[in-house]
């Protein structure tokens, strides 16, 4: 993985910890609910291309 990559990943979750810190749960749900409907999208995009027989 790549030092970007990396620091991506170290930056997200110090932006977690600082939600949960402050007690900012609403925002911290918002985010999670709106990963989750992109990973459902995702899913449902690539579920589309497959030929069922």
């Amino acid at each position: 993985m790549s030092n970007e990559a990396d620091h991506f990943y170290h930056r997200q979750d110090l932006d977690v910890q600082v939600l949960i810190a402050e007690n900012r749960g609403d925002e911290l749900t918002d985010i999670l609910v709106e990963a989750l409907y992109d990973a459902f999208r995702i899913l449902r995009d690539e579920a589309e291309g497959e030929t069922l027989h």
